[in-house]
């Protein structure tokens, strides 16, 4: 097989990395994976509800295989609409919420509030719903709820702990829109964005139970030292911002299933590596913490294999997914793909056998719309003869900026899915003299 290494702008390695990031996109689009798991026709009425990224491409998928008549609204981020006929889409802001969210999700409580035991909600959930349904509960308001997610998203907690903190202060996550949906049959379609795939940490479970409680939202809060409004404290202090329980019989005709994953999409990158000749290895579609601190493992591991053939031989592909954090210290235009990437350089340094890409799989690393980016063995040097310090642009969180200077970023547009983190190390055999 073609050695890889210092490989051109347009080399073999780049368009593979780029091929098994597209794979990963495609196995988890809507139009593939909403059809099989579509139920049989209610005795009353279908209504679609949903949120998310993903949610109007969901509700298109629904509208072309769904052969009786239906209705509903979904939201979704704004650039992320698809034209639907029967079921209406609205955007939203995404991280931060905005009023746009805030009335779609007052409309959608109201949608299901009259419905019948005959009647059947089909729900479609996927990453971002917690910011695009921002209901905040009596006596909260949105700034309130706008205040607490940008601390949040700045505090280094893992997107399981955030959204626990936001299942307490909303009056329609954590299974308070299942619950307005009863005595109708709730069914929901899940697209995971987060390590686990557990319903409830995705757009923070609004059909779900939730088993965490207003003393652990309260104990985030205080383990990240996240400044909240009075206003917040005093819901959490009093339990009025406890969730739906498992249990609750109001979630007995309830369910969930799980019709995209990360896992899912990590095998179909592995098989793209497969067809081009190198055995792919997937670490885990759940890898969380510091995104400088994974890139710098990642980068250990890469170093060894191709200085060593440990634990495995090259050539060879490194898989992995999840959700890392960033603790912000700096001004720059970053994310935790470019941030992850950016410290596996560092960590690399130039090795002649080692390409990676990282990026989210719902085309935003960040608050940019940019996926996320390339790195090849020349990357530092070439930042440094642009007068570019690496180490600075990490401390400065600024990956964005640096990828970008080098045009090395991956832009996707709207993928129209979310399945989390894709990162891959592709490590090349040594040419044989």
């Amino acid at each position: 097989m073609k050695a890889l290494n210092d490989c051109p702008a347009s080399s073999p390695a780049r368009t593979l990395l780029r091929q098994m990031f597209d794979a990963a996109v495609a196995c988890a689009q809507p139009a593939r994976c909403i059809p099989p798991h579509l139920p049989q026709a209610p005795r009353g009425r279908l209504v679609v509800i949903g949120a998310g990224k993903a949610s109007a491409a969901m509700a298109q998928a629904v509208e072309s295989h769904w052969p009786g008549p239906v209705s509903g609204l979904v939201v979704t981020r704004y650039g992320y609409a698809v034209p639907c006929q029967r079921i209406e889409i609205v955007e939203a802001a995404h991280p931060v919420p905005d009023e746009a969210g805030m009335h779609a999700a007052i409309r959608m409580l109201q949608l299901v509030s009259t419905l019948s035991a005959d009647d059947l909600v089909l729900c479609l959930i996927s990453g971002g719903g917690s910011s695009l349904l921002p209901l905040p509960l009596p006596t909260l308001t949105l700034a309130h709820k706008q205040a607490v997610n940008r601390a949040l998203l700045t505090s280094g907690a893992t997107i399981r702990e955030m959204n626990c903190v936001r299942r307490h202060l909303s009056a329609i996550k954590g299974g308070r829109l299942a619950a307005a949906c009863y005595p109708a049959r709730v069914l929901t379609l899940m697209i995971s964005d987060v390590p686990g795939d557990d319903p409830m940490d995705i757009a923070s479970g609004p059909t779900v139970a939730d088993p965490t409680t207003c003393a652990d939202a309260l104990e985030i809060i205080r383990r990240y030292a996240i400044p909240v409004p009075p206003e917040v404290r005093e819901v959490l202090d009093s339990g009025r911002g406890e969730s739906i329980k498992p249990g609750d019989p109001r979630l007995a005709r309830s369910e969930t299933r799980m019709i995209a994953t990360p896992q899912m999409a990590l095998e179909a990158a592995a098989d793209m590596a497969r067809k081009a000749g190198y055995t792919p290895y997937i670490l885990g579609d759940s890898l969380e913490g510091e995104a400088r601190d994974l890139g710098t493992v990642l980068a250990g591991i890469a170093l060894q294999i191709a200085q060593r053939n440990q634990p495995v031989p090259a050539p060879c592909v490194l898989l992995s997914g999840g959700e890392s954090t960033v603790t912000v210290r700096g001004s720059g235009r970053g994310g935790r793909n470019v941030e992850c990437l950016l410290a596996m350089g560092i960590t690399l340094d130039g090795h002649p056998l080692i390409h990676a890409l990282a990026g989210d799989t719902d085309g935003v690393d960040g608050l940019e719309d940019i996926a996320g980016a390339i790195l090849t063995p020349d990357t530092l040097a070439r930042a440094w003869a642009l007068g570019i310090k690496p180490r600075d642009a990490l401390a400065n969180n600024d990956g964005h900026s640096f990828f970008q200077a080098l045009s090395d970023s991956v832009i996707t547009g709207p993928t129209l899915t979310n399945v989390n983190d894709f990162r891959a190390l592709l490590i090349d055999a040594p040419l044989k003299n």
